[in-house]
């Protein structure tokens, strides 16, 4: 089965260029989390967390909703300060 649509923000759109983030990293990173938590600032939204093994196995984080029509992409980032089960510093984002 192939994976759900995704569709970026306009934001989500703008950080994916300036820092040449690949759409097949976001689809992996949402299939095939390490892990997922809520998002503390988008209702309904999910964070999930998977390593990079092209950019030296840093974090992605991808911030998304499930819609019906697939996955609407909130923002993504590579995480410096995400460990598992360690929350993260919330004042800033990225």
């Amino acid at each position: 089965m192939s994976p759900k649509p995704i569709k970026l923000t306009l934001h989500a759109a703008r950080v994916v260029a300036e820092r040449r983030i690949r759409e097949e990293w976001i689809i992996e990173t949402i299939e095939r989390p390490l892990a997922t938590e809520p998002d503390l600032y988008h209702k309904d939204a999910i964070r999930a967390f998977a390593p990079v093994a092209a950019f030296g196995n840093r974090v992605l984080r991808v911030v998304y909703c499930e819609e019906p029509a697939g996955r609407r992409i909130i923002t993504v980032f590579f995480d410096r300060g995400w460990r598992k089960g360690v929350p993260r510093n919330e004042t800033a984002h990225g």
